[in-house]
């Protein structure tokens, strides 16, 4: 692989773990955020993107880039749908065209959640709100441009920086002696290191082969509800010293939201772990080694 790897995003979770670990091996990679270009514009998301991989002569391309706001999106269709397919669309023709690796992520949300086992890549799609419709629709277009792309589908991501679960559990215990955690939906708690450090890995395969393209499920290993995970981050935050607060297990029907969540997000990674070199760590030792990077 010659040029650096371009990654579209620079503020996201998993864009910010990409930027460390290339800093720490010393790998060469550009980031892209807002303020190189507006993925945001359907009408000029297709020249801007030309023009930028032109411009760094990239070896490979990862997207790290989405809509992620659950819940705004179905006030907002049009926003999700141009960053989450139009924008991926867009990349992934570019990418066809140069013959450049594609690394693109997706989500649980593809499925409706009603499934009574994990979840595997060929299960039916079947998304329940703007969010997830809008996510499946960039991995259609991403297997429709034709060219070596990976989509990784991953679920309940979280990190030491940016908006998600483990911070805002641990902000509210700084207000609050007991927290009402939804705890009839179940998944497999994912870090963002570790699906940065998959989508590195799958880069680099899908470069040696492009027969490897398609689309994986990547996450932790082992079930939990988000009660459970929130009861698993106040215990490792107390080791800390850190803010603690009691679990109050309620149903997904006392806690209402504008978009539906499956009450089912577990995704089954063995082919992922079948094609690459690439073992799910435990979500509980990817969370206490998460916590260790945070400050309390």
């Amino acid at each position: 692989m010659t040029g650096p790897i371009l990654v579209f995003g620079r503020d996201g979770q998993v864009a910010r773990e990409l930027a460390d670990l290339a800093e720490a091996s010393g790998r060469a990679m550009t980031f892209a955020g807002r303020g190189t270009l507006d993925l945001s514009d359907p009408k000029a998301v297709d020249s801007a993107i030309e023009g930028l991989i032109a411009e760094i002569g990239p070896g490979a391309v990862i997207n790290a880039a989405a809509y992620t706001a659950v819940d705004r999106a179905e006030g907002e269709p049009d926003a999700a749908f141009a960053l989450n397919r139009d924008a991926p669309a867009a990349m992934a023709r570019a990418c066809a065209a140069r013959g450049l690796p594609f690394t693109h992520f997706s989500t649980d949300y593809v499925f409706d959640g009603t499934l009574d086992r994990p979840y595997v890549e060929t299960d039916p799609t079947g998304p329940t709100g703007v969010y997830g419709a809008s996510k499946l629709a960039g991995e259609q277009a991403v297997s429709a441009a034709g060219g070596p792309a990976i989509t990784l589908r991953t679920s309940w991501v979280y990190g030491a920086h940016g908006a998600n679960f483990v911070r805002t559990m641990l902000r509210l215990a700084g207000d609050r002696d007991e927290i009402g955690v939804v705890a009839d939906q179940i998944g497999r708690p994912t870090w963002a290191r570790d699906c940065a450090q998959a989508a590195l890995l799958a880069t680099d395969a899908l470069a040696r082969d492009p027969g490897l393209a398609g689309v994986y499920h990547l996450s932790g290993a082992g079930d939990a509800s988000w009660a459970d995970l929130a009861a698993a981050i106040f215990a490792e935050s107390a080791r800390r010293g850190g803010p603690t607060a009691r679990v109050r297990a309620i149903t997904t029907a006392d806690y209402p939201t504008p978009a539906k969540r499956p009450a089912n997000s577990r995704l089954d990674c063995g082919k992922i772990e079948t094609a690459l070199p690439w073992r799910c760590r435990p979500w509980r030792e990817s969370l206490a080694a998460c916590m260790n990077e945070m400050e309390f």
